[in-house]
């Protein structure tokens, strides 16, 4: 069983689905503290004028909660928004049709929950690629609350009885294959590698949302892409 525990992303770039696509189960680590500034809410997408950032507006938000304790501030009124600048953005894109009615689905979801919206979202693009990924919430799962850091990662993979882990290729210096390897766990980064892809005719802006990436390429190009990485 290989497994990867990620925080929720939304509409998250091209890596975190590699890693995805890389493992069996995938856990969203939605019962620690969220992270004001961080990737849980927003995402850059392209616009003439370069990147632009979209964020789905939070209520209350607190470092002193977790992400499954934080919620969609729906009186906001922010989906309408996000749907026109996708269409403004994105509508002479080559795969717009089937892209924004994916997209228009997920943002439709009457979820308000931050942790469970973003798993509804990453599992429809997950299903609109066909992988077959199982998703779990790590909130759901019986564990050790009281540890923490990559003790708590050891934790879950134990408890899910992985034969390996694979993280991103940031973590090489948070975890120890030593410490993976005792418990008859092979650890493994993942080191996603930068393919361009046409965007319209404008040089290529890397590492967009994964809502780019479907824009531009057919779901089997983008399966290939999803394949193109290296674990070390």
């Amino acid at each position: 069983m290989k497994i990867a525990i990620m925080q929720p992303y939304i509409f998250p770039y091209i890596g975190y689905f590699q890693l995805i696509n890389a493992v069996d189960q995938f856990v969203i680590f939605d019962d620690v503290n969220f992270i004001k500034k961080g990737w849980i809410n927003r995402n850059n997408i392209l616009s003439n004028e370069g990147i632009q950032r979209f964020t789905i507006p939070l209520k209350n938000v607190s470092q002193n909660k977790l992400i499954n304790e934080t919620y969609i501030n729906e009186e906001s009124q922010w989906k309408d928004q996000f749907l026109k600048t996708i269409i403004h953005n994105y509508k002479k894109a080559p795969y717009f049709d089937n892209v924004y009615a994916l997209i228009d689905g997920i943002i439709k979801t009457e979820e308000s929950n931050i942790a469970k919206y973003t798993c509804h979202a990453l599992a429809s693009i997950s299903g609109y690629l066909g992988l077959d990924t199982i998703f779990t919430l790590s909130s759901g799962l019986e564990k050790n609350n009281s540890l923490k850091g990559p003790k708590k990662i050891l934790d879950i993979c134990k408890v899910l009885k992985a034969t390996d882990y694979i993280n991103p290729i940031g973590g090489t210096e948070l975890y120890s294959k030593d410490s993976f390897s005792k418990e008859n766990i092979n650890l493994w980064f993942l080191k996603s590698n930068l393919v361009p892809y046409k965007q319209f005719n404008q040089e290529f802006v890397p590492w967009l949302s994964v809502i780019d990436v479907l824009m531009f390429n057919s779901q089997e190009d983008t399966r290939n892409l999803l394949n193109d990485y290296n674990l070390i």
